[in-house]
């Protein structure tokens, strides 16, 4: 297992340099502003969750993203989507796992799930249970590029090299879903984790507009 580990990495390595001998110029397809996003997705009604202030930004180094809180009835999920042009130049998409601990959010329990999309089937997502304090939160997300939807930050990587010698492309975005757990409520962290999951659901036809295939 370590051997074949070390292999892919290698590989991906390999893949890596060779992008950066290909042409820096990418056709990325044009998209919708994800500030056109809609407001209302079926039952839920969104709010501006806010802008990040510059020095957020500078980490995060993303061309376009989203930042929005979503309602329905008493259900409230924070909605974040970060688009990145092109990951040549060391700009690559960061994971929640990387960014949550440094807010001091700490993952307690990790699994993958699936999301119903309708016909197109089902798609494999992360699902997180994070806990800062007495507070928890449920986090769905996922890597989304040229009509893919991956959970696995290493296949996401690898589809990302693929991509760059196939399609002189390297263009993707990090989709990112929080509800927050009630913990009056007995089933609380279930609750939160259908609210989450039904949202998903909701916006996933909705994203291949902002983000291009």
């Amino acid at each position: 297992m370590t051997k074949r580990i070390l292999v892919a990495t290698a590989c991906l390595l390999v893949g890596t340099l060779a992008i950066a001998r290909v042409s820096r110029s990418e056709p990325v397809p044009p998209r919708e502003p994800l500030a056109s996003m809609p407001w209302t997705i079926g039952e839920w009604k969104g709010r501006d969750g806010g802008a990040f202030d510059e020095r957020i930004l500078r980490v995060l180094a993303v061309d376009d993203y989203l930042n929005r809180v979503y309602g329905a009835g008493s259900e409230r999920v924070g909605l974040y989507v970060g688009y990145y042009r092109s990951q040549r130049e060391g700009d690559t998409i960061h994971s929640p796992l990387n960014c949550l601990p440094g807010a001091g959010w700490e993952p307690v329990k990790k699994e993958r799930v699936a999301l119903s999309v309708g016909p197109a089937g089902p798609v494999t997502v992360n699902q997180f249970t994070i806990e800062k304090g007495l507070d928890r939160e449920i986090v769905l997300y996922w890597y989304q590029s040229h009509g893919r939807i991956v959970a696995s930050e290493y296949w996401g990587r690898a589809y990302m090299v693929l991509d760059a010698l196939r399609l002189n492309r390297t263009d993707g975005a990090l989709v990112r879903v929080i509800a927050p757990v009630n913990d009056r409520d007995s089933d609380g962290e279930a609750a939160a984790q259908q609210s989450a999951r039904r949202f998903a659901s909701s916006i996933l036809p909705t994203l291949s507009r902002y983000l291009p295939d």
